[in-house]
């Protein structure tokens, strides 16, 4: 490809900044020719990795009804329908019927952790990769370390959760998820 005739101001900047930074005006000049000739080529980018996404496989019912036989330390359903400690501790939930395998993830859900596959959630009703229906996690909610939140962390929290979410903000506001929010806010402050 021919070079093109650099034009009269690039001739003269050339020259000065060979003088200004002692510079070679002959290098100056061969990249000046350079951007001119590749200033318009769009840089090669490359291909996107593909990432496979490994599907995480539910939890079984039996899974699910052994994780929570261990939480309160017994030995199958009738001992666990039995056990006092998980009368109090389902007592204000809804009732447990302990038939479908929804009720066991409750339990799960509500005792246990967060089920696979259920980690960094997305869409309605998910802040922080929580979804708020399904689990009471406040403090990764509200994105604070319990160990080093303080009042004020909390208050800051939850305010920026309410300009999202309260029902009076009109794109956004959400009823349902601001009463979630604010229930957990209460949890948290609860004491202080």
């Amino acid at each position: 490809m021919a070079k093109t005739a650099l034009n009269n101001f690039l001739q003269k900047e050339i020259s000065r900044l060979a003088e200004t930074h002692q510079l070679d005006a002959e290098v100056l000049a061969k990249f000046a020719h350079f951007v001119i000739e590749n200033h318009k080529k769009k840089d090669k980018v490359p291909p996107k990795p593909v990432v496979k996404l490994e599907k995480v496989k539910p939890l079984s019912l039996p899974k699910l009804k052994e994780a929570i036989y261990t939480y309160f330390k017994v030995r199958d359903t009738t001992a666990l329908k039995k056990s006092g400690s998980f009368k109090m501790a389902t007592d204000g939930m809804e009732p447990v019927k302990l038939s479908t395998k929804a009720d066991w993830e409750k339990l799960y859900r509500k005792f246990i952790g967060i089920l696979p596959g259920e980690e960094n959630q997305q869409g309605y009703g998910c802040i922080n990769g929580i979804n708020i229906f399904n689990y009471f996690r406040p403090w990764q909610v509200f994105g604070l370390n319990s160990q080093t939140a303080t009042l004020e962390d909390i208050k800051k929290a939850y305010y920026d959760l309410s300009k999202v979410y309260h029902p009076d903000v009109p794109e956004t506001g959400d009823g349902r998820i601001f009463e979630q929010i604010h229930i957990m806010y209460k949890s948290i402050t609860a004491g202080s």
